[in-house]
């Protein structure tokens, strides 16, 4: 077994079974280690700290998967962690309503670098380190073996992989090719995903729970849907009666998704308006022109790539919530979010709040939102509780 040596006083954060080990805490590696290679944790005094994967090229130099001497890191552990996955799904989901969701969720899921989600009879992977990488094709005969999909597609094609040594890549790894539009369902409600070029792995499924809170209180409403993307939060208001949605998106392409997401719930085109423009540019004129809006959804991209810019997302974010906030009508709701990790809860909401006092409205919190249970959370991992969101009232 090779072996990584931790710096004295730097396993801490292991022996509070943190899986991540950065490269500056590492005192020595023995043997000839490459980027994937199965290695074994230990202290200085040569006491058992994990099992791990290890990166040569990341900044994270370690990803631990056991944290017990008694567990190996191998094949029957990876199979084990994929079945826990999906039993919790399985028991947490009513899959009758609702066929796409994550099944495994990286770190969060004791599955390091793997992220997995499932559309329909389809399965849509993307191996983000060195170390899942290298157990690729033990993790598709895993896959098949729990889930017997129809197909499982690879969409490698995140530029976290480049911070590992690793191609962008995408193709067909086990099965059928997807088609261009696969049709789902979430909450009853029926989507047409692009898996094969979709942002991600083909849409924001980790917002299921918000657009499904947003349907009771949408009937009646006039509503700013901002950042659009392929028509979540705009199928979901719809259906559940609101009377008008203006969806606001920078991508034609995507737009047009959206007009295909409306014919297949059976929404008239008059109940809705597509805007292709940047959301900053559109918000500034509603309030220029004194528009207003009974509810509001704001759920941008992230504005925070690295602690390096988090000051100037920010302001980002404060100036994106200080217009929308001034677009609301007296008694209106405000859903605002940030994807973005490195913005934590109470920061996102001294944010908010001073956008609100800036805007001279008045606030309450209704309700803190988070991501969707099937982008669990782990009370040792809080880096994977990235979604964060209001719902406010706005007078």
């Amino acid at each position: 077994m090779k072996i990584v040596v931790i710096k004295q006083g730097r396993e801490k954060s292991i022996e509070r079974l943190h899986p991540w080990v950065f490269s500056g805490a590492i005192a020595k590696v023995s043997g000839n280690v490459s980027s994937g290679d199965i290695i074994q944790l230990q202290n200085t005094t040569g006491r058992f700290l994990g099992y791990g994967h290890y990166s040569e090229h990341s900044q994270i130099a370690v990803r631990v998967w056991s944290f017990q001497e008694s567990v190996p890191l191998d094949v029957s552990l990876l199979k084990n962690r994929l079945r826990e996955a999906i039993n919790f799904r399985q028991q947490s989901i009513n899959t009758e309503l609702t066929n796409c969701y994550r099944i495994a969720n990286s770190e969060a899921d004791q599955l390091p670098g793997l992220i997995v989600d499932r559309y329909d009879n389809f399965l849509v992977c993307q191996f983000l380190t060195a170390g899942v990488d290298s157990w690729r094709q033990e993790i598709v005969n895993a896959l098949c073996e729990l889930l017997n999909p129809r197909g499982i597609y690879n969409r490698s094609d995140a530029d976290v992989r480049e911070k590992e040594g690793l191609n962008l890549e995408s193709g067909v790894l086990f099965g059928e090719m997807p088609p261009e539009r696969v049709p789902v369902l979430e909450n009853g409600h029926t989507f047409l995903v692009d898996v094969q070029k979709g942002h991600k792995t083909s849409c924001y499924l980790d917002q299921r729970d918000n657009r499904n809170l947003l349907g009771q209180y949408a009937r009646g409403k006039e509503i700013l849907n901002c950042f659009s993307y392929s028509g979540g939060y705009c199928v979901y208001a719809l259906k559940n009666g609101a009377d008008k949605v203006i969806n606001v998106e920078a991508s034609a392409i995507t737009l047009d998704l959206l007009k295909e997401n409306m014919s297949a719930n059976n929404i008239a085109e008059d109940k809705y308006e597509t805007i292709c423009a940047d959301v900053f540019e559109l918000l500034r004129k509603y309030r220029d022109k004194n528009r207003k809006f009974d509810i509001i959804i704001l759920d941008p991209p992230k504005f925070v790539e690295s602690k390096n810019a988090l000051m100037s997302g920010a302001r980002g974010y404060k100036d994106i919530n200080l217009l929308a906030f001034k677009l609301l009508k007296p008694g209106g709701l405000f859903f605002t979010f940030s994807c973005s990790g490195h913005v934590n809860s109470a920061l996102f909401q001294k944010i908010v709040a001073d956008a609100a006092v800036d805007a001279k409205r008045s606030t309450k919190i209704i309700k803190r939102l988070e991501q969707s249970i099937c982008h669990n959370t782990s009370l040792n991992f809080p880096e994977g509780d990235y979604l964060k969101g209001l719902l406010i009232s706005v007078n």
